[in-house]
């Protein structure tokens, strides 16, 4: 399962520092103008996930395969962009094909940093991004009605596209996202073959100063509680700390983060964030031959999640071997769960659980 991220943000918010630090890379210059970015970066980002470590050395499994991210990082946005400001629509256009999208959005002061608008006002920040990608989507729409609604009288298909886009449009009148729209789960195909902006779930990036990376500062509780209300998620992060861990050796990280009084990199849970955004979860298959992630829907069945591997999987499913993540740990690997009574054979009903690790029966 590909995921796309796109990392969207005005000028100088701390965008390609941070697409820098998840992929640990140099490929988006981060500097101190407008537009630095000139083509959409993609780095590909191996999904945090402790759990397939202590699979892996259970089972002397010779290779670790986690599962994988796409993270696009999108030149600044500036207000006119869905009118071609700046770089506007060649960037707007690189966002559609993306599964969510990152609003990064600055929550810190330095006079050595422009801000494209001239002040440090993120919930402004935030307004212009959604206004700019919401024109777009206007624009989009009001396009191409016209020809659906010649179609519509004779074409079934048309018809419910048209529906859908003026659904849409009132949404987009009306001053909202068109991820606030109440869509029935017989059009969420349709709705989706629309490749609007606005309607690509959304997670809130708070770039905080190192000082506020543990708690927040007053400008990031203030992102936080316009996600709440928009029913986003949002994440705070310093962009700053996470490109200055990404360049310690793994050993050294635990240790600096400790200092800083942080758990874990804020890149963990920015990705666990888009997972939990996306409605995502893991499952492994683990062998001595290699452990793997393999990243599902919340709520897929067995024969789907065997899918993932292969549609022949799918197709000819008899039936999963299944253990819960605890059950393999605590027993010490399969032959300890299957004579403590935890493997469990599952069939086609089975809706799979967060970190079960799995075998698959099937006939070719």
């Amino acid at each position: 399962m590909a995921l796309k991220v796109a990392i969207v943000g005005l000028p100088n918010v701390g965008k390609s520092t941070l697409f820098n630090a998840l992929t640990q890379t140099a490929q988006a210059q981060a500097a101190n103008y407008p537009f630095c970015t000139i083509e959409p970066n993609v780095g590909d980002v191996a999904v945090p996930e402790y759990r397939l470590d202590k699979l892996a050395a259970i089972a002397g499994s010779k290779e670790i395969i986690p599962s994988r991210i796409n993270f696009v990082d999108i030149a600044g946005l500036v207000r006119g962009a869905s009118k071609g400001e700046g770089l506007g629509n060649q960037f707007l256009a690189n966002i559609r094909d993306c599964d969510a999208v990152a609003f990064v959005a600055r929550c810190f002061e330095d006079d050595d940093i422009t801000h494209v608008e001239g002040r440090i006002d993120p919930l402004s920040d935030l307004d212009i991004i959604e206004t700019e990608l919401m024109l777009a989507d206007l624009e989009s729409l009001e396009k191409r009605v016209p020809n659906l609604e010649k179609r519509a009288r004779q074409d079934k298909e048309a018809a419910n596209t048209l529906r859908l886009c003026n659904l849409a449009l009132a949404q987009l009148n009306a001053g909202r996202p068109a991820r606030t729209a109440d869509i029935s789960k017989e059009d969420e195909k349709a709705w989706h073959m629309l490749q609007l902006l606005t309607s690509l779930p959304a997670l809130y990036v708070s770039n905080v100063d190192e000082g506020s990376a543990d708690k927040g500062n007053k400008y990031s509780d203030l992102v936080a509680e316009r996600a709440a209300k928009d029913g986003a998620n949002s994440v705070v992060i310093s962009a700053q700390i996470e490109s200055e861990v990404a360049m310690l050796a793994a050993d050294e990280r635990e240790e600096f983060l400790g200092a800083l009084g942080l758990e874990e990199p804020g890149l963990n849970r920015l990705i666990h964030e888009a997972y939990k955004l996306l409605g995502l979860q893991t499952y492994f298959t683990v062998g001595p031959k290699e452990a793997r992630a393999w990243t599902i829907h919340v709520g897929d069945t067995a024969p789907q999640a065997a899918g993932v591997i292969h549609t022949d999987f799918e197709k000819g499913f008899i039936r999963a071997e299944t253990i819960a993540f605890d059950d393999f740990v605590r027993l010490n690997g399969e032959a300890g769960a299957k004579e403590a009574g935890k493997m469990r054979s599952e069939g086609k009903e089975y809706v799979v659980k967060d970190g079960d690790v799995m075998h698959f029966r099937f006939n070719v």
